[in-house]
């Protein structure tokens, strides 16, 4: 593993699990976090493997139990935009087209080492689907509850790979809420609650570092709804800052649409409601009200001084459009992170002498209706 002792799960109140226990949150009600592993050096990486599991040295599950779709092992891609030489990450090119898929590997491969024959899963879309895709790969039965406003084209997709749908009145929060009361009889695999989501997720900074040449980059310019992005970049460079792998760590820049700015409200201090009424966003992936790990994301924010903003929907609608320009088919969710970093390009806080990489979660197939409503004819 890497590590000389063997990772435990924690709850916010500091009371420790083992690994192989069967549970998503502790018994304070908290999610779970697994304590800090030791980082990963580059003799360590297994080179002839074209997956993310690549960095198995720092992922707490048996590899012998894997569910791999070749997932990870994105492109980094380097453009100029608005004067800057900027690298993008292009997470839509893993298995079912979001960065999803990293987290929900590790995740499922750790619930099927544990006996899993069936999962759980709340999501909007791109979860739901990264769920059912690797249930189907790994042999189980997977039941995704979706709020039944969510687009057809998004719920195809876990239809598709013979999961069970159900579809619940009521907002996201009230979807959650459902699957935490069926989670009593059905192994949950929520990709905002499950520990090892984040283990996987985690892969995407790993990625980065390994790709800038062992280095870490200045910034990294993300998206967040729930904040999984946030807090596996913070658990990666953690452990390779530990591990003396980087001298210091990336500062995370991070946008969210203004009416579903939780995590950027609560880092500048903003009283939500000043914001009036929630209104739907064309970002459908980010619009999260009361993200699980709140607490955990702003404080990953303010330990590598980073930054949060509020984007509108018209500069995420631009930003979508830039990005198509560039020959970059990103969904509205995943445009997010382009109207941030021209934020911050425009404020000063990115300089063009810095390494800044943006990573651009879901390809514009996945909402090809909202596409459709942004490209002009």
């Amino acid at each position: 593993m890497g590590n000389h002792t063997e990772p435990v799960l924690l709850d916010r109140s500091g009371t420790t699990y083992p690994v192989s226990d069967r549970r998503w949150r502790g018994d304070d009600g908290s999610p779970l976090m697994l304590s800090p592993l030791a980082g990963l050096t580059p003799d360590q990486i297994d080179q002839g493997e074209r997956s993310l599991w690549r960095y198995r040295a720092v992922l707490p599950v048996d590899p012998g139990h894997r569910v791999s779709l070749g997932e990870g092992l994105t492109p980094l891609i380097a453009l100029a935009w608005g004067g800057h030489r900027v690298h993008f990450k292009l997470e839509w090119f893993n298995p079912t087209s979001s960065f999803k898929d990293r987290g929900v590997s590790v995740m499922v491969s750790h619930l099927r080492a544990q006996g899993a024959d069936r999962v759980l899963e709340d999501s909007s879309g791109n979860g739901g689907a990264a769920v059912a895709a690797y249930a189907a790969a790994a042999g189980l039965r997977a039941k995704i509850i979706v709020p039944a406003a969510t687009s057809a084209p998004k719920i195809l997709q876990a239809r598709a790979f013979g999961a069970e749908i159900e579809l619940v009145g009521g907002t996201r929060d009230e979807v959650g809420a459902e699957a935490v009361r069926q989670s009593a009889r059905i192994p949950y695999a929520s990709h905002n609650w499950h520990p090892m989501f984040l283990q996987g997720t985690k892969t995407i900074a790993y990625e980065i570092w390994e790709s800038l040449g062992f280095t870490a980059p200045d910034n990294v310019v993300l998206v967040a709804g729930a904040g999984s992005q946030i807090l596996g970049c913070d658990i990666a460079f953690a452990e390779l800052l530990a591990a003396g792998q980087i001298d210091r760590l990336p500062r995370l820049l991070v946008g969210q649409p203004e009416h579903w700015a939780t995590i950027a409200d609560t880092v500048n201090g903003v009283d939500r409601a000043g914001r009036g009424e929630r209104a739907p966003t064309v970002a459908e992936g980010a619009a999260i009200a009361t993200p699980v790990r709140l607490p955990e994301a702003v404080e990953a924010l303010r330990r590598c001084g980073g930054a949060a903003v509020a984007v509108s929907e018209e500069q995420i609608q631009g930003a979508v459009r830039t990005l198509a320009a560039r020959g970059l088919y990103a969904e509205p969710t995943s445009a997010v992170a382009a109207a941030t970093l021209d934020h911050f390009i425009a404020d000063g806080t990115v300089t063009p002498d810095q390494t800044t990489v943006v990573v651009l979660t879901g390809s514009g197939l996945k909402s090809a209706d909202k596409m459709a409503d942004l490209i002009p004819a």
